[in-house]
């Protein structure tokens, strides 16, 4: 009689994401998980939400029953919500799961920001026109200040790196700079075309207002959020890999 092996089931991927009362929340978060699932067939992926949305952190691990599962923040920076909020929801929940580090910063979003201006309409695989680009990188802001410099240096990295004329930050709440002061700081420092890019992982609020105030400070284009793109799907597998080869984390 043959013994059939069977490889070890890989951990589960817990994708928490914030939640909003906006329904395009949560339809781009489902779509990330799609193009997890198509990646990685092997491992469940699973939404969890920490307000507005179900499945909310605890019900998705009472779901797990223990099973091994590694979650990762749908999360740009280590702000509140990363720090404190999910931590808080997964120990609320009475799991013991690893948390992955947050996406950003990573040239994958930067990537992604490039595919998102792309599909706006700039050429951006010609260098004179970057050169001549200037992009506000619109965020949502922080009360948190090393939050919003590590947005800045996010800014400078893609500057830097891609050949924009500039790239100047704008807070969609909270301090500025405001979007209108960062489209002005363009023009006055030469651009001769501005970008709008919405460094923000889901459509709702925020964006909505960045779109506005865009339009209202006469920007030349505006980008899409970043969305379930293919970058920021890699992007999570990364994170999801590296914690899982940190804990050693392999099927019960």
């Amino acid at each position: 009689m043959t013994t059939v092996l069977r490889r070890p089931q890989a951990p589960a991927l817990v994708l928490i994401a914030h939640g909003s009362r906006d329904p395009r929340h949560a339809a781009t978060v489902e779509a990330l998980a799609v193009l997890l699932r198509e990646r990685r067939p092997g491992v469940e992926t699973v939404t969890a939400y920490l307000d507005h949305c179900a499945p909310r952190v605890s019900q998705v691990v009472g779901r797990l029953a223990g099973a091994p599962a590694v979650a990762v923040p749908l999360l740009l920076g280590r702000a509140f919500h990363a720090r404190s909020d999910i931590p808080a929801a997964l120990r609320d929940a009475g799991a013991d799961l690893p948390l992955a580090d947050v996406l950003g910063p990573s040239p994958l979003l930067l990537d992604t920001l490039d595919r998102r201006l792309a599909e706006a309409g700039l050429d951006i695989t010609d260098p004179t026109v970057r050169a001549r680009t200037g992009v506000v990188l619109a965020a949502a802001g922080s009360s948190d200040r090393a939050a919003n410099a590590a947005t800045l240096a996010v800014a400078a990295d893609w500057q830097r790196t891609r050949g924009w004329a500039a790239v100047e930050v704008a807070h969609a709440s909270g301090t500025g700079p405001t979007l209108p002061d960062a489209v002005a700081t363009l023009r006055r420092t030469g651009a001769r075309q501005v970008a709008v890019a919405p460094y923000l992982l889901a459509p709702g609020l925020l964006p909505d207002r960045i779109t506005t105030a865009a339009e209202a400070a006469g920007a030349d284009l505006t980008a899409a959020v970043l969305g379930a793109a293919p970058e920021v799907a890699g992007l999570v597998l990364q994170r999801y890999d590296a914690t899982r080869t940190t804990r050693h984390l392999r099927a019960a």
